[in-house]
C-alpha cells in the first residue's frame, strides 16, 4: 500500500527539522545512573559473596568419572565440585 506525499511527509517532519540544542536539558542524577548500568559489561552474575578460581590436581581417572557424572546430571564440573565440597562441609558439620 503507497502513502501518500502528505502522509509520508507527516511521518518524516521529524527528521527534517535542524536540531535544537535548547531542547534539550541535562539529564537527572537517574537517568546518568541509568546510562552508566546500561554502558557496563555485564559480566558474570555473583553467586553469594562472589567466586574464586582456584587450581586443583585431580587423577585422571577421578576427573573423567567426575564429568561424566557432571554432564549426566546436566552441570558444570565446577557446580559438581561445590555440590561435593558443601556435601563434605555437612557432614562435618560446618555448613
Amino acid at each position: 500500500m503507497k502513502k501518500s506525499k502528505r502522509a509520508s511527509r507527516y511521518d518524516t517532519a521529524e527528521f527534517e527539522r535542524e536540531m535544537v540544542i535548547e531542547e534539550f536539558a541535562e539529564p537527572s542524577r537517574a537517568d546518568r545512573q541509568r546510562f552508566v548500568r546500561a554502558r557496563r559489561k555485564p559480566g558474570r552474575p555473583r553467586r553469594g559473596r562472589g567466586v574464586r578460581v582456584i587450581s586443583v590436581s585431580v587423577e585422571r581417572d577421578l576427573l573423567a568419572r567426575s564429568d561424566a557424572l557432571a554432564k549426566n546430571l546436566r552441570i558444570t564440573r565446577a557446580n559438581l565440585v561445590a555440590r561435593g565440597l558443601k556435601a563434605v562441609l555437612a557432614a562435618e558439620g560446618r555448613l
